[in-house]
């Protein structure tokens, strides 16, 4: 059996739609369609239902799913097993918590393009659950999450180092300047420009803001942390964002850091589905990133 039709079943299994799978595996939508028809009359059974909406795995398509991905995992250990000790390359596909994108990464590939020039690094930056999800589905090849939680459906994570949190203001804000450190009553007084949902240690301060009795915090919630980080300097509110992303507005004296209560770091872990073989690609990526955190 051609193996870029199981290639094709899983990127069309993934996404829902031929021509976003089309799109993922540089291919033409027509010659996504042959290839699940070809794999259909090859296996004598319907895969997928075409509706209106995208294409749903049948029964025997959610049957064949996990063996199809065995497959691929087993022709890649092939391959790389067969290209022997020689130069280490590939493409890798991270996802990341937009705050590690900007801040930690640039310096991981950096320092892979001198080592092992070719291997090729995508970044897509992404929540816990959209990374998580992108892992569990192949879409990724490893993940980046901020998080506490550890227990994840057919994905493992492991600590590779923490990030310490700053709670931010402006420099002319009241806070910045109290004598006596800012009570979570007084927190909750106040207008926070968050990360969206899904970021952990976001969503454990609104936690705590609303558990305050009578708290009636105002939330603005942001994608980007220089959205956060911008409303914050001009005198908006405050936030909570990990040091390294904020180290230069401190030193430029544009934010201050809030004196009040204690954050914990937040763990940052790697995620990598439980299952499937990791690339020589992705452990030199990896390696790269234990060694850079540990510096």
């Amino acid at each position: 059996m051609d193996t870029r039709l199981l290639h094709t079943f899983t990127a069309l299994a993934r996404t829902g739609s031929f021509t976003a799978a089309a799109a993922e595996l540089h291919l033409a939508q027509s010659t996504v369609t042959v290839h699940i028809r070809t794999l259909e009359r090859e296996l004598g059974t319907r895969l997928f239902d075409r509706l209106p909406a995208g294409a749903l795995l049948t029964e025997a398509g959610r049957r064949l799913l996990e063996r199809a991905e065995d497959v691929i995992d087993a022709v890649a250990r092939l391959r790389a097993a067969g290209e022997g000790e020689g130069t280490v390359g590939g493409r890798v596909a991270v996802g990341t918590p937009e705050s590690l994108c900007s801040t930690r990464l640039p310096a991981v590939i950096a320092a892979l393009r001198t080592s092992h020039p070719e291997v090729e690094i995508h970044l897509d930056a992404a929540g816990t659950a959209e990374c998580v999800e992108g892992v569990r589905s192949g879409r990724l090849d490893l993940a980046l999450l901020l998080d506490d939680e550890a227990d994840f459906p057919e994905v493992t994570t492991e600590p590779v180092a923490s990030e310490p949190l700053a709670l931010l203001c402006a420099p002319a804000h009241p806070l910045a300047a109290r004598a006596r450190p800012a009570t979570w009553a007084d927190l909750a007084a106040e207008h926070f420009f968050l990360l969206e949902r899904g970021c952990s240690y976001s969503d454990e301060l609104e936690r705590r803001l609303l558990a305050v009795p009578g708290a009636r915090p105002r939330l603005t919630r942001f994608g980007s942390v220089d959205a956060a980080r911008s409303c914050v300097a001009a005198g908006l509110g405050l936030t909570l964002l990990p040091l390294t992303t904020v180290a230069e507005q401190l030193h430029q004296g544009r934010l201050e850091r809030v004196p009040g209560p204690r954050f914990a770091d937040v763990p940052v872990r790697l995620a990598r589905h439980r299952r499937r073989w990791t690339a020589p690609a992705a452990q030199v990526f990896t390696e790269e990133l234990v060694r850079h955190f540990s510096g």
